[in-house]
């Protein structure tokens, strides 16, 4: 594996990487395994988690890393995403880059001779599923479990099909019709699905889509890029909001994940961000354990 531009570059590698995080989590892993590695951090979109856990990450490595936003480089005035793959190629170990537009990565990568990380784009956010899938195993054991994505089927939607797929654990995602997962993605998924036994299902039927779920999974209604749409996603998408009334719909072990940030009272309520059944700072956490295995898989000797 040369680059993460999508879960699917990962398909081979998932029990590696999650191992890795678990490792990672538990100090087992000793020394500075990136020590003088430097991993150069683009952004174009704002973040939080993915700057503090690849940051943090790459210095708890023993490495280092720059944080990049367009206006510090030339690609925001104009240069090539080309011109910039080359040069970062001789002075960085490796890149990880927020983009805009998926298609942005995958020109990064193709001119690049070093390892590029999908730090989040539109169609995807792979980092984000290895710490989903890290969040569920640990806290059911397995992945013979079921996992409901409830709302918008966005990046984080399209990367946990592929996640899902590859462990074998079932998915359903509930959603309007109008805001379904990108549909290459779930026929791949559903390929990927008929090897590893799990079960996919797209539906509007929250009922028929959460009922005895094990995990009840959702994000927000407007993703970055979406504000023009912001009132047409909310008034569509408001009966799908993560309340009281759907978790009781689920097993009675199951738990809430949400990747963050959370617009409370939307797609979920305050109450349930902060109930016991709640996985979602242990998720957060998580973050920084599924970054440090892909780092040291990627960049490691």
């Amino acid at each position: 594996m040369k680059h993460l531009l999508s879960m699917e570059d990962a398909k081979d590698h998932v029990d590696e990487i999650l191992d890795l995080a678990g490792k990672f989590k538990k100090n087992e892993i000793p020394g500075e395994p990136l020590a003088k590695k430097t991993l150069a951090m683009v952004f174009q979109k704002a973040s939080t988690r993915t700057r503090i856990s690849f940051e943090v990450g790459m210095y708890q490595l023993g490495g280092n890393a720059l944080y990049l936003s367009t206006d510090d480089l030339q690609i925001g005035r104009g240069e090539p995403i080309e011109d910039t793959a080359k040069v970062m190629s001789r002075y960085v170990d490796g890149i990880m880059i927020r983009a805009k537009e998926h298609q942005d990565v995958l020109k990064l990568s193709k001119y690049s001779d070093i390892p590029v990380i999908n730090g989040l784009t539109n169609l995807e956010h792979p980092c984000q599923a290895f710490a989903d899938l890290l969040t569920i195993y640990e806290s059911k054991k397995s992945f013979d479990v079921t996992l409901s994505y409830v709302g918008d089927g966005n990046n984080v939607c399209n990367s946990l099909l592929f996640a899902s797929a590859f462990v074998g654990m079932n998915m359903n995602v509930v959603c309007p019709p109008q805001y379904r997962p990108d549909a290459e993605i779930v026929k791949k998924a559903l390929k990927y699905a008929e090897n590893s036994g799990s079960k996919i299902k797209i539906t509007d039927d929250l009922e028929e889509g959460i009922k005895g779920t094990d995990v009840i999974y959702t994000d927000v209604w407007v993703s970055m890029g979406d504000e023009g749409e912001a009132s047409k996603r909310i008034s569509d998408l408001k009966g799908y909001q993560v309340n009281k009334n759907i978790l009781n719909l689920a097993n009675e072990k199951a738990i809430v994940m949400h990747c963050l940030p959370a617009i409370r009272g939307q797609e979920i309520t305050e109450e349930i961000i902060n109930c016991d059944q709640s996985a979602i700072w242990d998720q957060a956490e998580n973050r920084l354990h599924a970054q440090k295995a892909i780092l040291y898989k990627l960049l490691g000797k």
